[in-house]
């Protein structure tokens, strides 16, 4: 980012960045908890499960890279470790331990409602200060509202039957 573009940001890039590294940090972990569950989810429904849990997946690794790119734009280093995404996340990743259709569905959603209130708060931080961040919040806030409507209509399809 240039001298200019840093000048007009009306936040302190220091504290934008920390928390745009925990956002990165979240979406990697997303990323991780859809991909695994689409691999190893069973039950009812299985193969519009799995092919929503790819999708989602993929939109996360998605705006990993965008939250890297613009942490680059500023100047600092993305978060390097996996071991570093857990320590600082701000929605911590859940474990599929139990492969139920149900349960991955339940976990995910989970995770996209931690992701929906990480995305609107960080939404009122940079509002009027840093519009370049302020778009790609709200994009990526659009795509988490909409994974949240997904898995909530998987899980009614689900409890009424709709195989």
């Amino acid at each position: 980012m240039g001298k200019l573009g840093k000048e007009i940001i009306g936040i302190d890039i220091k504290k934008l960045s920390h928390s745009l590294k925990k956002a990165f940090a979240d979406e990697w972990l997303a990323y991780y908890q859809y991909w695994l569950g689409a691999k190893i989810t069973e039950g009812p429904m299985q193969e519009a499960i799995v092919k929503e849990l790819e999708q989602h997946a993929k939109e996360e690794l998605e705006h990993a890279q965008m939250l890297c790119d613009r942490l680059i734009q500023l100047g600092e280093i993305p978060p390097l470790s996996p071991q570093e995404w857990s320590e600082i996340a701000n929605c911590k990743y859940l474990a599929p331990t139990n492969p139920y259709v149900k349960n991955i569905l339940e976990q995910n959603l989970e995770g996209e409602q931690c992701a929906i209130k990480t995305y609107n708060q960080l939404l009122k931080e940079v509002k009027d200060k840093d519009h370049v961040t302020y778009n790609m919040i709200l994009k990526i806030l659009e795509d988490e509202e909409e994974h949240e409507e997904d898995l909530e209509s998987l899980l009614e399809d689900l409890k009424l039957g709709k195989h």
